[in-house]
């Protein structure tokens, strides 16, 4: 199948270019290896060059997973990302010291890497009182600054329609706090991108984004990506609508991700557009909280 015009190659944050379309490898076990490992040379055929994962699956086995994989491409040919902040190890918190940097010697280990494109703090609990938040920058930002990282990540709010107002009030506003001190360069979410955030503008994820100038990486699962769901047509908007914007589709225990792919290169057609944009367009004109939503989630 030949890609949308749209899904031509973009940036993402800090010089990185990349497909716009990725692959999540949340792999735990060995039990998954074959499934996943088909998943990855699925995705890579249609072109992705995106696989993003974590140290917190499967204790580092994803990572080692996707190192495997990547043994059978030109090195520099993928945008290599994984998370930290969950895996806590022997420290007092996955934040605290120098935690950080052994878990990324461990990630580049991992992948046979000596360097990471996309750095994410998975995490966005700090400690009692954010005691390890000042730690957490210096390290993100020495990685960053020599190399060993390309750009740094930030877990974002993760807003669904099915939380209380009060929790996605506090989601939102605790998300930005974390923001406008860490300066990310690139925001990844498993929320709705299209749920207003915060009164009382009700600005949304992917035009935070935008106005902030960093880029979005969205998680998904294949059923968001399933034909005519409202996931769907939110997620192919956000890759029309946003060049900074970029979607990964978790791989299932049983399952590729290749027809999933396929259904997001298709474009979105006239209807299709004017349905999401009058759907955020309402969503920003009525109180913040409302039920109005893309519902990827």
């Amino acid at each position: 199948m030949t890609a949308a015009a749209d899904l031509a190659p973009r940036w993402l944050g800090r010089g990185l270019v990349t497909h716009p379309l990725g692959v999540r490898c949340a792999a735990s076990s060995a039990s998954d290896d074959r499934h996943v490992l088909a998943a990855l040379r699925g995705a890579a055929e249609r072109g992705a060059t995106f696989p993003d994962t974590s140290d917190v699956h499967g204790g580092g086995h994803s990572e080692r997973l996707i190192g495997r994989f990547l043994r059978d491409f030109p090195q520099g040919h993928f945008r290599l990302s994984s998370g930290v902040g969950r895996l806590r190890g022997s420290a007092p918190h996955p934040y605290a010291g120098r935690h950080i940097h052994h878990q990324l010697e461990q990630t580049l280990e991992n992948l046979y890497a000596d360097r990471i494109d996309l750095y994410v703090l998975e995490s966005l609990d700090f400690g009692p009182g954010d005691r390890f938040l000042g730690e957490a920058i210096d390290q993100m930002d020495m990685l960053r600054e020599v190399g060993c990282i390309k750009a740094i990540g930030l877990r974002g709010p993760c807003l669904r329609t099915g939380l209380s107002p009060e929790s996605r009030t506090a989601r939102a506003e605790r998300f930005r706090f974390l923001f406008e001190r860490i300066r990310p360069d690139v925001i990844r979410d498993s929320g709705d991108p299209l749920l207003p955030m915060l009164p009382p503008a009700g600005e949304d994820l992917l035009a935070f984004a935008a106005r902030h100038g960093v880029g979005l990486l969205l998680n998904a699962r294949l059923t968001d990506a399933a034909p005519g769901t409202p996931g769907r047509l939110a997620l192919r908007y956000c890759l029309h609508r946003a060049a900074h914007s970029v979607v990964v589709l978790r791989i299932p225990r049983k399952e590729l991700s290749g027809e999933a792919h396929d259904r997001l290169e298709e474009p979105l057609t006239e209807n299709e557009l004017a349905f999401i944009e009058g759907l955020r367009a309402r969503a920003r004109s009525t109180q913040p909280w409302s039920k109005v939503s893309s519902g990827t989630s």
